[in-house]
């Protein structure tokens, strides 16, 4: 029923400053939303419940009517509405107090017919609930409030999942293939440097290319530097086996040289001396020599026949020597070639097991880091674990899920995702 006040001019006046009071304290308890949700324009969705109060100013009675029967706390239903009396079932997803206050309004006044609009206040008295999953102590549903961030989610859900009292045994079992794993991890950066080496070696070029992955650490540039020097130390060993059968061969072609020109002259001596006996051996004939004379001239030519034959058989072992050369020289690269063949081969299966032990080592230390979060100050490297956050959000009436941080502002009905995650170890 309308309010009647007094017809002095005094009472209406205080009648009419308190409608418009009230009018005004309902306009800004409409506009007042939380800071982090008013940037955004907060926008109502299921579980949201509304505190709703509708007062009307009548100017002909200058009164103040208050619709009690509509006045109280509405909860918005998962199809996004609200039901009102007088008005019925009123949608509501999706838009602002501001948007509902007004539109309270306009119904009671098509509907009655007033000649005044009432004014409706209509305030959040409980956001709907977030969520928090994953690696969080406690995971599941919590009243939202103001300024609310991922850390003050997470705490309110007992912060990183912490472990029973089993923690101990999943310490011990994490440090154990933690050490494995750096054992590994290392072993492996040394394969990788020795696998570059190799194919440079095989491929015959002056430099290295080493992979990226090693120029992150200084055991990695360590290792380079090894394999440069090592490499660099095996090619000179090549090279002065190569040259000193090269220096070999050079010194056997110029004994065969020599040879030549020895058998050359000793040819000519032994010409000489079979013509000298042929000559010789006419005139003993016809009486006009000595047989003596003949004798010595036979005796010196078989001498120089010898020689000659001396001379070629030194010739052809001078060209064996040289073609024993030529297959030492070829037989040094041949083992070369095949000895860094052959341990690539071997580098290579290495690489491939260590990978292999690596991911294994990788799960154990994740199965005992699931067991228990609170390892999540120990890593692969000695380092903190990383906690990884995320926010599913319905955007637009689809969920999107996005990265976050600590300091990232949750909103009402987001789903905040804990993970913990372990160092990443490449697989080259």
């Amino acid at each position: 029923m309308p309010i009647m006040m007094k017809p002095a001019v005094k009472s209406v006046i205080w009648t009419i400053r308190s409608g418009m009071a009230m009018i005004v304290a309902a306009t800004l308890l409409a506009l007042a939303v939380p800071t982090a949700v008013q940037a955004a324009e907060y926008q109502l969705g299921a579980m949201d419940k509304l505190s709703i109060r509708v007062a009307e100013w009548q100017t002909a009675e200058a009164a103040v009517r208050d619709w009690g029967s509509i006045n109280g706390d509405y909860a918005v239903s998962s199809g996004g509405t609200i039901s009102l009396p007088f008005i019925g079932e009123m949608v509501v997803k999706g838009k602002s107090t501001a948007d509902v206050a007004a539109k309270i309004g306009e119904e009671l006044q098509q509907k009655f017919g007033l000649l005044d609009q009432p004014y409706a206040s209509v305030e959040i008295a409980e956001y709907r609930p977030f969520f928090v999953a994953g690696d969080a102590q406690t995971p599941g549903r919590y009243p939202y409030m103001p300024d609310l961030t991922v850390l003050k989610a997470v705490s309110l859900a007992g912060g990183v999942r912490r472990a029973d009292n089993l923690g101990a045994r999943y310490l011990r079992d994490f440090i154990n293939a933690r050490g494995d794993y750096q054992v590994l991890a290392s072993k492996r950066l040394g394969l990788l440097a020795a696998r570059a080496r190799l194919i440079s070696e095989a491929a015959g070029n002056d430099q290295i290319d080493f992979p990226k992955e090693l120029d992150n650490t200084a055991e990695g540039t360590k290792l380079m530097k090894d394999e440069t020097a090592f490499k660099e130390t095996r090619k000179k060993k090549l090279d002065v086996q190569l040259n000193a059968l090269a220096d070999l061969k050079s010194l056997l072609q110029k004994e065969v040289t020599s040879l030549s020109q020895k058998m050359d002259t000793q040819q000519r001596q032994a010409d000489l001396s079979k013509k000298e006996l042929t000559s010789v051996g006419s005139l003993a004939n016809k009486g006009l020599a000595v047989n003596q004379r003949v004798l010595t001239l036979e005796q010196r030519t078989a001498d120089l026949e010898g020689k000659i034959l001396d001379l070629e058989t030194t010739q052809l072992q001078a060209k064996q020597a040289i073609s024993k050369a030529d297959q030492d020289a070829a037989s040094l690269r041949n083992d070369f070639e095949a000895e860094v063949a052959q341990t690539r081969q071997q580098v290579e299966s290495d690489l491939v097991a260590a990978n292999l032990k690596i991911g294994m080592y990788k799960d154990l230390m994740a199965e005992a880091a699931q067991n228990d979060p609170g390892l999540a100050r120990y890593s692969a490297q000695g380092s903190p674990l990383a906690v990884n956050y995320s926010i599913a959000r319905e955007t637009g009436g689809k969920i999107v899920e996005i990265q976050a941080d600590e300091n990232t502002a949750v909103l009402p009905g987001d789903i905040v995702k804990v993970r913990l995650v372990l160092p990443t170890a490449n697989s080259n």
